[in-house]
Parts: C-alpha cells; sequence; structure tokens
C-alpha cells in the first residue's frame, strides 16, 4: 500500500487505463462482513490509478470488493480525467455502479471520492436514482460548496474578468468552472440540503487544503446522517493537504471506521507532510 501521494502519482499518472492494486476483480464476491462493494470515484485532473494506488490496495487487504473507473476525461487513455461536465461524470458513474451491483449481486454499493470525485456522487444519488443503489458516500476533501482558488475567484469577479476566464477554460476544463463558488452547477446541487435519504455521509477535510478553499466549503451541513472530521483535531501532527489527503494514513483509517462504524480502528497519528507524505 503507497501512502506517499508523491510516488502513487508518478507510478499512476501514465497508466489511466490500469486498475490501481487491489481493484475491479470482477470474481470477487462480498463477504458478510463486508457486504457492499466499495466504488472509487476519482477527482479533477487525476485518473483511477493515481488516484488510489492507497486506498485500492488497503480496502482489498481489509476483506472489501473494491472497484475504480475513470470518467469526463478528453479521451479515455488519457491520464487527465475529470475534466467533463459533472452531471456527464455522474451518469458514467451511475452506469458503473450498476455494472459493479450487477457482477457482485451486492444490493448496494459504497462510494468513496476524492475532491470532485467526493462530491459529483451527490449529483448521482440526487438526481440519477443512486439513493436507492448507495449505502455511504465518504468524500476526502470534496468541493461539495466549491472553492475560491484561495480567493481568486472573489478578486475575478471584482475585476469583472472572471466570466471570460471562466470561457476560456470551460474548453479544457468544464469541471472546473462547475466547482467555483457560487457556480450554477453547485447552486442547483446544494438547493434543499446536501444530502438525501437513505445515505450515510462522512467528510474528511484537512486544514491545510490549497485547492477547495476555505477547506470548510468541504463540509455538508450538521445531521442525523451527516459525519464532518477534521484530519488535525484528531491528528494535529497531520500537515496533508488537497493530494495527500487520498494517500494520508490517518485519513484513510477514518474511511475504513467511515465503511465499518461498528469496529472502529484508532488513528495512526503521525508525521504526515503535503505532498510527499509521512515523514517515516
Amino acid at each position: 500500500m503507497e501512502t506517499h501521494f508523491s510516488l502513487g502519482f508518478v507510478k499512476g499518472f501514465f497508466f489511466p487505463g490500469s486498475s490501481p492494486d487491489g481493484a475491479n476483480d470482477w470474481s470477487c464476491r462480498p463477504s458478510a462482513a463486508h457486504p457492499n462493494p466499495v466504488v472509487l470515484v476519482h477527482g479533477t485532473l487525476e485518473n483511477q490509478n493515481d488516484n488510489w494506488g492507497g486506498a485500492a490496495p488497503l480496502l482489498a487487504n481489509q476483506g472489501y470488493c473494491v472497484y475504480s473507473f475513470n470518467y469526463g476525461g478528453p479521451s479515455a487513455g488519457s491520464p487527465v480525467q475529470g475534466t467533463g461536465p459533472i452531471a456527464d461524470g455522474a451518469k458514467t458513474l451511475a452506469a458503473f455502479v450498476d455494472r459493479v451491483l450487477g457482477a457482485t449481486g451486492a444490493a448496494e454499493a459504497d462510494l468513496v471520492g476524492h475532491s470532485q470525485g467526493g462530491m459529483l456522487p451527490r449529483y448521482y444519488l440526487k438526481n440519477l436514482g443512486g439513493a436507492a443503489k448507495v449505502g455511504k458516500l465518504v468524500a476526502l476533501a470534496p468541493s461539495n460548496y466549491g472553492t475560491t482558488l484561495d480567493g481568486i475567484t472573489e478578486l475575478g469577479r471584482q475585476l469583472r474578468i472572471l466570466e471570460p476566464a471562466n470561457d476560456f477554460l470551460a474548453g479544457p476544463c468544464q469541471a472546473c468552472v462547475e466547482q467555483e463558488v457560487g457556480s450554477p452547477f453547485l447552486t442547483e446541487l446544494n438547493a434543499g440540503g446536501g444530502t438525501v435519504p437513505g445515505v450515510e455521509y462522512t467528510v474528511i477535510a484537512t486544514r491545510y487544503d490549497e485547492v477547495v478553499t476555505p477547506y470548510t466549503n468541504s463540509f455538508l451541513p450538521a445531521g442525523p446522517h451527516v459525519t464532518n472530521i477534521l484530519v488535525q483535531d484528531q491528528c494535529p501532527l497531520d500537515a496533508t493537504d488537497h493530494l495527500e489527503i487520498g494517500y494520508d494514513p490517518v485519513a484513510l483509517t477514518d474511511v475504513l471506521n467511515a465503511l465499518d462504524p461498528a469496529h472502529p480502528r484508532a488513528v495512526p497519528c503521525q508525521v504526515v507532510l503535503p505532498v510527499t507524505g509521512p515523514l517515516l
């Protein structure tokens, strides 16, 4: 299991069509201990292989049936995925979940997503019938309420250059534009609340997120089926950022606990650096 984003990214970036270790064993049958297969949803500008080199083998080694896929790229073989319209990515997720449920015979899947991949499933749950097919959504640094890019988007509005900049950016990365604070996409998605009945939500965020800013925009409104976790509240030594959080042993322990709350594990507090991962 890889715990360093920098190494996992290098290993996976140029092989987007390859599944990360532990994922996409279509002969896997869920156990009684873990009846829901886990579907991994990568983030913007990432792919299944470079995003999930840590989580996929970890989950498989814990006895889960694990599945990953690509969506939203300019081509199937592009190492850069997750750039197309988010609604289209959600449709790809819907079809993939149906494939997983058909192959495994499971009634529901659990979803684990990073960045856009933690927010996009909410469109599937709300608008594409996903709530009947999903038990849990676990999101690492999701862009639930968008990003200011450290204030750049607001500055662009004040200078009246945000709209032409978005028009330019929408060609190569429509998903980037749709994840800005106040975008029409996020306004519609979040109208009426951040959740749908029947699904358990866990959000895992980091104070040092340099992509989703402010980091609190990752969190969902408090409710009986929502758990919001800030990594540094558990482990002040952990300086994980937006990229490393998908490989961070602290955050991934939170993922395991969210998927199996009946058997909680102690969080292994340790020094974790941005991008490069655990110090030891």
